[in-house]
């Protein structure tokens, strides 16, 4: 009988990681031509046609299924819209050390628990409750699954579908020195100002999210304060306008004008802190895409900073959870789904 033939591969290796101007329409129409009859397309360090450093899309670039880079990772396999473009990433050691502030969010180092611990020492978190019950409900539910000692929300009305741990009626009581994180701004609504106003005298670690970003208006007012903020691209432009740069320059520099660690949330989410570190999270899954996924980040955050992990390592440690969250809760999830499997992110670690 006839051999068969060997499937077609496509290697891309025209251009590197110093490409700075869209590639020649002829370049673009053969890498095309050429990726509709292979079986696999292999890009090298890039896709010809992305930028390295933030990530753009400067030709037209098909879609590839692997990506092998040297060296170290570079900020386009974890930005958008170049990350949707390389397919799996993997990392090719060729002996070269390379050191950065700059770096892939891995697993985190949680505390161990304290064998003769207490609620109290295992990490107390107030959630400062407002105008949307069920958002504030997300928060508390996840900051509980996600290894919390103590929740408590502070509300005008009962919040309902919370672990029956949770403790109500507590508005007052900001300056609780049991208080590990307030978290701050999910469900909050643009009446909220007063709220935020005594969260942000309180003197605890926060935690803030949704409607305070609109509420606080100059990020000069968190300076001396231990805060994480939570932003998606909406909320970001509420607080800091239209900051130049791609997404790594813009969280950075919104890290220094509020001297606050910042999760720039998206489908690249990024960390980013005041003494320039950036962290980059791992591919998670786009049905996070759905709403109140935002409260259960918080809710994590603030979780992660009462168990006494540094603002920035928290808020590392809770874009990892929640992306593994998410992977276990299947792309059927609803929110409620993904507070209910942090736990299964927990047992990964």
């Amino acid at each position: 009988g006839s051999a068969t033939r060997p499937a077609p591969l496509l290697i891309d290796a025209l251009f590197g990681t110093g490409l700075k101007k869209p590639l020649d329409s002829a370049v673009v129409e053969q890498i095309f031509t050429l990726s509709k009859t292979a079986s696999i397309c292999v890009a090298c360090d890039l896709p010809s046609g992305a930028e390295s450093d933030g990530g753009a899309i400067l030709s037209d670039v098909p879609s590839f299924d692997l990506t092998v880079t040297f060296g170290a990772l570079k900020p386009a396999h974890r930005l958008m819209p170049a990350m949707g473009k390389c397919g799996r990433v993997v990392l090719a050691d060729i002996g070269t050390a390379a050191e950065s502030q700059w770096s892939e969010i891995g697993p985190p180092k949680l505390p161990p628990l304290d064998a003769q611990g207490y609620k109290y020492t295992r990490g107390m978190v107030h959630c400062v409750g407002g105008a949307m019950i069920g958002a504030i409900a997300l928060g508390a539910t996840a900051a509980y699954r996600a290894g919390a000692g103590y929740v408590r929300i502070g509300a005008d009305t009962y919040v309902p579908n919370v672990p029956a741990a949770v403790v109500q009626g507590q508005q007052g009581g900001l300056d609780d020195d049991h208080i590990g994180a307030l978290l701050v701004g999910p469900g909050l609504g643009r009446n909220g100002a007063g709220l935020l106003e005594k969260a942000l005298s309180a003197g605890r670690p926060l935690v803030l999210d949704g409607d305070v970003f609109a509420l606080l208006r100059d990020p000069a007012r968190l300076h001396g304060l231990d805060a994480i903020l939570t932003p998606h691209e909406g909320e970001f432009r509420e607080l800091f306008g239209a900051v130049d740069g791609d997404k790594p320059q813009r969280a950075l520099e919104a890290a220094r004008r509020s001297q606050s660690v910042v999760i720039y949330k998206g489908p690249d989410t990024i960390v980013a802190a005041p003494d320039g570190r950036l962290g980059f999270a791992p591919p998670a899954p786009p049905w996070l895409a759905t709403a109140g996924t935002g409260d259960v980040l918080a809710g994590i955050t603030a979780a992660m900073r009462a168990r006494g992990l540094p603002p920035f390592d928290a808020a590392c440690a809770s874009v990892w959870l929640h992306g593994r969250a998410a992977e276990a809760a299947g792309p059927h999830m609803i929110a409620d789904d993904l507070a209910a499997a942090i736990p299964e992110a927990l047992d990964l670690l």
